[in-house]
């Protein structure tokens, strides 16, 4: 709806002798009316996080965990054991050959704070020990071989046992691990045991005698950076690792997480717990003389203490790495060709150790 005009009486005389003249009256020109000043406050950036973060992943964690020991815990692989669970949560998986071509896992966590179930809990063997050594980890297994056995008592492994030792239960929750009643509807009996982040906190609070701190001036030496992603390197979207004849591991970069989403036997590595498909960002590749023993139950050695070559990826980008390691409990290094140490990029990682002549594709 427009609105008339009034224009004043003495604005409306003034104007008389013109009209009497007979021209035209001037067209009134409006005034523009100021547009105010809008203040545009800039969104402040985000502060940076400057607070404690775990030295085996760079990822942010509580204060009291910077020093804690980690868990190390070994995981079934067999294809009528999956999926696992709770290993997405891991610092650190580790991935080695087993008799028969199977492959088991070791989940090492800094901090199981907030993670849920998980499992399935398998037997040791004397390289996953050297393994959760190279961490000062407190070992979580169910069995092991006689080997593995002989080497927890001979090298002072701080392994918490479910078959031989005072940790399992047949009740949820009863223990420090436990048979799992969902997995036992349709699981094996040797597929059943789990434990979870919630159940360690509480069971280890009341483990005394178990030291569970690094010793002073103990040093985690892995470097960590936002984009770790290696310079000089080759296209690395995917990679192909075999195992053995049994298992084949894929690794396909996706760009918009920047993780290297994880498959096995041709699906998704998915964590029973979670749902959801296993991510990391960084993939180590390292190559070594892994053989059977020659015993009844084809169990393998594993060279850990040689050191030798293999690849290092992240970011879609690889190079080829040295790594060496100390009998039996030390760390393992990783350096370029050069012999400058690899800096990881901050998150999640997956070591896969595999025989010399392993054709493993990177492109």
């Amino acid at each position: 709806m427009s609105k008339k005009r009034v224009v004043p009486l003495l604005l409306l005389l003034g104007l008389l002798p013109a009209c009497s003249g007979g021209g035209d009256l001037p067209e009134e020109t409006a005034t523009p009316t100021p547009t105010p000043a809008v203040e545009v406050t800039a969104e402040p950036s985000p502060t940076p996080y400057d607070g404690p973060v775990s030295p085996l992943s760079g990822l942010p964690i509580g204060e009291e965990w910077l020093n804690r020991r980690p868990v190390a815990i070994m995981l079934n692989n067999l294809k009528e054991a999956l999926p696992q669970m709770g290993q997405s949560q891991a610092d650190i998986i580790y991935e080695v050959p087993a008799e028969g071509g199977i492959t088991r896992m070791l989940a090492v966590y800094q901090s199981v704070e907030g993670v849920g179930k998980i499992g399935s809990i398998r037997s040791a063997r004397p390289y996953y020990l050297e393994l959760a050594l190279g961490h000062d980890a407190i070992f979580i297994h169910a069995g092991g071989s006689e080997d593995a056995y002989t080497r927890i008592s001979q090298w002072g492994v701080a392994a918490l046992d479910g078959v031989r030792g005072p940790y399992l239960s047949n009740q949820e929750n009863g223990n420090l691990m436990w048979r799992d009643p969902e997995r036992k509807k349709s699981y094996s009996l040797e597929h059943t045991v789990v434990t979870t982040g919630e159940a360690i906190i509480q069971r280890f609070a009341g483990y005394t005698n178990l030291r569970q701190e690094h010793k002073e001036g103990y040093v985690y030496e892995m470097d960590f950076t936002e984009d770790g992603t290696p310079s000089g390197g080759f296209s690395a979207d995917h990679l192909q690792v075999p195992f053995s004849h049994y298992k084949t591991g894929e690794f396909q970069y996706d760009p918009q997480s920047g993780l290297y989403l994880i498959e096995e036997y041709g699906e998704a590595y998915i964590d029973g717990d979670t749902g959801e498909q296993v991510g990391v960002t960084n993939v180590v590749v390292l190559k070594t003389s892994i053989r059977n023993t020659g015993d009844s139950l084809g169990h393998m050695t594993v060279d850990l203490s040689s050191g030798g070559t293999g690849y290092f990826a992240c970011g879609g980008q690889a190079i080829d790495l040295l790594w060496s390691k100390d009998y039996p409990d030390g760390q393992l290094f990783y350096t370029d060709l050069e012999g400058d140490p690899i800096t990881f990029g901050t998150g999640r990682t997956y070591v896969c150790i595999v025989p010399l002549d392993s054709l493993v594709s990177i492109s």
